[in-house]
């Protein structure tokens, strides 16, 4: 991996293939290997720029105050790219539309999965899943909360377990017991995300969502889709919340065409 280095740490980064840069941003129950499936087929025309969010994967905790969308625009800065294709994962998705509202001239299009809405009223389903988390860290049973967002984000809640990929869970574990050890910390000196006018947004957007992931999530998407003025829902019929993971060639088959515009 590549190193950007700044005061308050470093960003760990990979590149792959050669074209027009496209920025991918991972979830935050995961790291940059998330989308090790869609990749390859990105790269055919595309440079790929993926990098681990501050306290994710091999990027440093953060030492002091930070923005994650600030932190995208040095990476940029340094890679020496004016205007990408940014698509990003759940936080990574919310990260995506913080940089896009604070560098309009700076992305060419939006690609939005399952990504967050600040201030969602939850369901019971998603407070219980918050209180079985925060038991298990203030318990220090690692495993547990581990396990909890397995439960969650990987597996969902319309099926089961039989029903996932082999091979996703361990793919993903290690990545998940990061972003926990290194949760509170990243809590504690992240400034994002923003508040901004989604109406503002004026590149094409496309939002996706697995069909199979929890309602709050669809619900949310559904409000992306109406509020950002030129975006399209695009639903993923096999697919929990980690979209990159559950079904790669029906993410790169809807993400192609939409880069290529």
């Amino acid at each position: 991996m590549l190193v950007y280095a700044d005061d308050l740490g470093h960003l760990s980064h990979v590149l792959t293939g050669d074209g027009p840069p496209v920025v991918l941003v991972h979830a935050g129950v995961a790291d940059h290997r998330m989308w090790d499936a869609v990749v390859p087929a990105l790269a055919e025309r595309h440079t790929v720029i993926r990098y681990d969010l501050r306290g994710f994967g091999e990027s440093a905790p953060p030492t002091g105050p930070f923005s994650e969308a600030d932190d995208l625009r040095r990476l940029l800065d340094h890679l020496g790219h004016e205007r990408v294709r940014l698509v990003g994962a759940s936080w990574g998705g919310r990260v995506a539309v913080d940089f896009t509202l604070s560098h309009p001239d700076r992305v060419h299009s939006l690609a939005l999965f399952a990504p967050p809405w600040p201030g969602y009223n939850w369901s019971a389903e998603m407070v219980a899943y918050d209180q079985a988390e925060t038991a298990a860290l203030e318990a220090h049973d690692l495993d547990a909360a581990v396990q909890v967002n397995l439960d969650m984000w990987l597996r969902g809640p319309a099926r089961e377990w039989d029903d996932v990929a082999a091979g996703l869970t361990d793919q993903l574990r290690g990545p998940l017991r990061t972003s926990l050890v290194n949760q509170d910390i990243v809590g504690e000196h992240s400034q994002g995300p923003r508040d901004g006018d989604l109406a503002a947004i004026s590149v094409p957007t496309l939002v996706g969502v697995g069909k199979l992931d929890v309602p709050d999530f669809q619900d949310i998407a559904r409000r992306y889709a109406a509020e950002i003025p030129d975006a399209t829902l695009v639903e993923f019929p096999t697919a929990a919340h980690l979209i990159a993971l559950d079904a790669p060639a029906e993410l790169t088959a809807a993400l192609g065409p939409f880069l290529a515009r």
